[in-house]
């Protein structure tokens, strides 16, 4: 049985493991992929200590970092956990490759994955032009027309990450304005190919082979209107991966773990929660990998004295 089991390798989980791994934890860290949602970005210019550096690049120092602990911390990869139960002094941990694993206490750093639309056309055209991905897809636009569907920080990032390649880019916003980094916000705004379509709700996306527009609905005049585009980049949000930990710890109706900010203990003793899968605030690496760090620091106050 180990003392404790990492689940989730974004800055999150990097960060627990790490502490882990110093603290002399009996310790398992199972992550699918190392990195979490900001292996996608071209270009984060907020990791404290590094005043520039891609999510690819960010995702490997932090691998990296944690296998340098070889010997003091177990890494299983490429493994997703399915199932948490709980067991006679800990929990059982059961992973979709058939594996399973015992331990006395949990840390879910498992993160969240990007919310979908639910809107016709967007499953029958995903990977034929609706994408979830800018940094991964932004390429294959070059000299389109395309939307951004979404106002916060992950849209206007998208709509930065098509600049070189996009011909057009019109920019879908629910609300009567775009949110985000005033930076970010006015980078944006100061490029002459981007056009802002507020209080507009998405209805279909439209195509044959491929994405040929998308119709949208004027919020104030209740009409339906249709852009002649090539691509779709949906940039709504993110779903926590909170699952596996349903029934076994408190989870608030956004779908978060509820932690404790003092020590993201959750409402179960023997589970912590840290990063983008608890009701942490502000959603950011910096702070994932804070709540982290406390959250092991707590566990090996427990363990201790266990």
């Amino acid at each position: 049985m180990y003392d404790l089991i990492i689940i989730g390798g974004g800055p999150a989980g990097v960060s627990a493991g790490v502490y882990a791994a110093r603290k002399k934890i009996k310790s398992l860290i199972i992550v699918e992929s190392f990195g979490g949602q900001s292996v996608v970005s071209a270009d984060i210019q907020n990791w404290i200590g590094t005043p520039s550096i891609s999510g690819y690049d960010l995702a490997k120092s932090m691998e990296n970092h944690l296998r340098s602990f070889d010997g003091s911390i177990e890494i299983e990869e490429g493994e997703r956990v399915e199932k948490v139960e709980p067991i006679s002094g800990g929990f059982k941990v059961a992973t979709g490759g058939g594996k399973s694993f015992e331990t006395k206490y949990i840390l879910l750093a498992s993160g969240s994955r990007r919310k979908r639309l639910g809107i016709p056309g967007e499953d029958k055209y995903d990977g034929k032009g609706v994408v979830f991905c800018s940094i991964c897809d932004a390429p294959l636009f070059k000299d389109k027309e395309v939307a951004v569907i979404g106002g916060g920080n992950a849209g206007l990032e998208a709509v930065i990450d098509l600049f070189p390649y996009a011909k057009k880019i019109y920019l879908i916003v629910r609300s009567d304005a775009p949110k985000g980094d005033p930076v970010t916000l006015e980078k944006v705004k100061s490029d002459s190919r981007v056009e802002t379509i507020t209080q507009a709700d998405a209805e279909e996306i439209l195509g044959g082979d491929f994405v040929t527009g998308l119709r949208y609905k004027d919020r104030p005049t209740n009409e339906s209107r249709e852009l002649k585009i090539e691509g779709v980049f949906v940039e709504i949000g993110a779903v926590p991966n909170s699952e596996i930990v349903k029934g076994l710890a408190d989870i608030n109706e956004k779908g978060e773990v509820v932690a404790d900010p003092r020590t993201q203990a959750t409402s179960n003793p023997g589970i912590w929660a840290a990063g983008d899968v608890s009701d942490v605030l502000y959603k950011q690496n910096n702070t994932s990998a804070g709540d982290a760090i406390k959250a092991v620091l707590n566990i090996y106050d427990k363990l201790i004295r266990r």
